[in-house]
C-alpha cells in the first residue's frame, strides 16, 4: 500500500467533508414531517419563482434518475403536495408545481430544519467562517457542474 497516498492531505480533507455531511444530515433533517427526498423537492419548488420546475430539471436538482423521480413525484402528487401541469413551451414535458398543501408542509418542515441548522451548523460558526464556507461550497459546486 502507498502510505503517502493513504495519508494525503487531500484525502483527509475530503474524508472530513464526507464525515461531517454524514453526521449533519440526519440532525438537520430531523422532525421534518416528510421524508428527506420529499423535503428536497418541496424546498426546490418553494425557492423557485412561480413554484414550478420542469420534471427533468427537478429530478436532476435532487439527484434522481427520471424514472425514480417519476415514482417519487407520483407519491407526492397522491399526497397532494405537488401536481403535474403540462409545460406550455414543450408538449412532451411536464412541470412539477407546488400545491397549497405542499407549501404548508414545506413551512412546517422549514421551521424544524432552520432550528436544527442553527443548532448543528451555522450556530457553531463565526460570521467569517460562514462567509468562507459559503464561498468554498459555491466554488466546488460551480466548478463541477
Amino acid at each position: 500500500m502507498n502510505e503517502q497516498l493513504l495519508n494525503d492531505d487531500d484525502v483527509t480533507l475530503y474524508g472530513l467533508f464526507v464525515e461531517a455531511f454524514a453526521r449533519l444530515k440526519p440532525l438537520v433533517h430531523r422532525d421534518l414531517g416528510v421524508p428527506d427526498t420529499w423535503f428536497e423537492v418541496l424546498l426546490r419548488l418553494g425557492r423557485t419563482p412561480g413554484h414550478r420546475l420542469r420534471m427533468t430539471d427537478l429530478a436532476e436538482a435532487v439527484s434522481f434518475s427520471s424514472g425514480g423521480f417519476t415514482r417519487l413525484a407520483d407519491r407526492m402528487a397522491t399526497e397532494g403536495l405537488i401536481r403535474r401541469d403540462p409545460d406550455p413551451y414543450d408538449r412532451r414535458a411536464a412541470l412539477a408545481v407546488l400545491t397549497d398543501e405542499g407549501a404548508e408542509a414545506l413551512d412546517r418542515a422549514m421551521t424544524a430544519h432552520v432550528t436544527h441548522l442553527r443548532s448543528h451548523v451555522t450556530g457553531l460558526l463565526s460570521s467569517e467562517d460562514r462567509r468562507h464556507l459559503e464561498r468554498i461550497l459555491r466554488a466546488l459546486r460551480d466548478a463541477n457542474e
